[in-house]
C-alpha cells in the first residue's frame, strides 16, 4: 500500500531512479513482451514453462516500475550545497570520531542512494536517526547489530 509521505532524496538518487524506470520501460518490458511471445508460439501453454517464467518476470517488472514511480512521485529533491546550520539535517555531511577516536565520515541521504561502504548512510538508519537533530560535540550512542556504537560529532559540512 502506497503512502502519500514525501521522500526525500538527492539530485542523483533522483535522476538514478528516473533512469531505472525508463530502462525497465524500455529495454525491461518490451524483452519480456518478446518472449511471452515466443514461448506462446511453443504450444500448449498449460504445460509450457518458458510461458510461466516470462509472465512470472513480467509482473516482477511491472511491480518494479510501479515501485519506482511512486517513489519518483513522493520525492523531495534536496541540495545540500542549498543549506546550511549547525544541526545534522539530511544531506548533511557529518564527520564523527569513534570510541577509539577514528575519524568516519558520513553524509545523511535518502533510503534510494544510501551505502554505508562509501560513506552514505540512510537518514532511517539507526545511525542516521541517532544524528538527526544533533549538535557538533553531542555524543550520540546507538545500536547497531554488532552492539552499541558511541560517536562525538566533530564537524557538520552542507557540501
Amino acid at each position: 500500500m502506497a503512502t502519500v509521505d514525501k521522500m526525500p532524496m538527492l539530485a542523483e538518487g533522483y535522476e538514478w531512479l528516473q533512469k531505472e524506470v525508463r530502462h525497465l520501460k524500455m529495454v525491461e518490458r518490451p524483452s519480456v513482451i518478446e518472449a511471452i511471445e515466443v514461448a506462446r508460439g511453443h504450444g500448449d501453454l498449460s504445460e509450457n514453462a518458458e510461458y510461466h517464467a516470462a509472465k512470472e518476470r513480467q509482473g516482477q517488472v511491472e511491480m518494479q516500475i510501479a515501485d519506482i514511480e511512486d517513489r519518483i512521485s513522493r520525492a523531495m529533491v534536496i541540495d545540500p550545497t542549498t543549506l546550511s546550520g549547525d544541526k545534522v539535517v539530511f544531506g548533511a555531511t557529518v564527520h564523527l570520531k569513534d570510541e577509539n577516536d577514528k575519524p568516519v565520515k558520513y553524509q545523511i541521504v535518502g533510503e534510494t542512494e544510501a551505502d554505508a561502504k562509501i560513506g552514505r548512510i540512510s537518514y532511517n538508519s539507526p545511525l542516521g536517526r541517532a544524528l538527526i537533530g544533533r549538535n557538533v560535540g553531542d555524543e550520540v550512542e546507538f545500536s547497531a547489530p554488532s552492539g552499541d556504537k558511541y560517536f562525538e560529532i566533530e564537524k557538520i559540512e552542507f557540501i
